[in-house]
């Protein structure tokens, strides 16, 4: 049986869940995952708890708040101009809190944030923390195959 490396390419099922029990992702009853660990693919927590499995091996992990997508941290809730978001807005849709509006990054890729709310008329709070930062989930995987 093959054991699950740093840097494996994994096929696993897996679910996620609050610690009130709310599922959040389940492949369980659909097709598994398959990624190459440590790659950024998936939550490098979650991966840490994969690695020195084995094929057909499961298990379920209980993680702090700070253990699978890392703290929350204040520094990513940041205030953006309304001037500098007008050509990330649809008139025709307005932005209300809970809504995740994509941003260019400066290397050419995008990143998210989530809408909080108008400070002002002038300026918009936008969470860029992952959003299950700072929780305490369950992860419990199967892993299918290692190569």
């Amino acid at each position: 049986m093959r054991q699950v490396l740093a840097n494996s390419h994994v096929t696993f099922h897996y679910r996620l869940e609050l610690a009130d029990g709310q599922v959040l992702f389940d492949t369980f009853t659909e097709h598994p995952a398959t990624l190459q660990l440590g790659e950024g693919q998936f939550a490098e927590g979650l991966e840490r708890c994969m690695i020195a499995l084995q094929e057909g091996e499961e298990k379920t992990y209980q993680l702090g708040p700070d253990d699978a997508f890392g703290p929350r941290n204040p520094e990513l809730i940041q205030r953006i101009a309304r001037t500098a978001l007008k050509d990330h807005l649809d008139p025709k849709d307005p932005l209300s809190p809970g809504d995740l509006l994509e941003f260019p990054s400066p290397d050419g890729g995008r990143f998210a944030g989530i809408f909080k709310g108008w400070q002002d008329e002038a300026t918009g709070v936008f969470d860029f923390n992952h959003p299950l930062a700072g929780q305490a989930l369950s992860f419990h995987v199967l892993i299918v195959g290692v190569l």
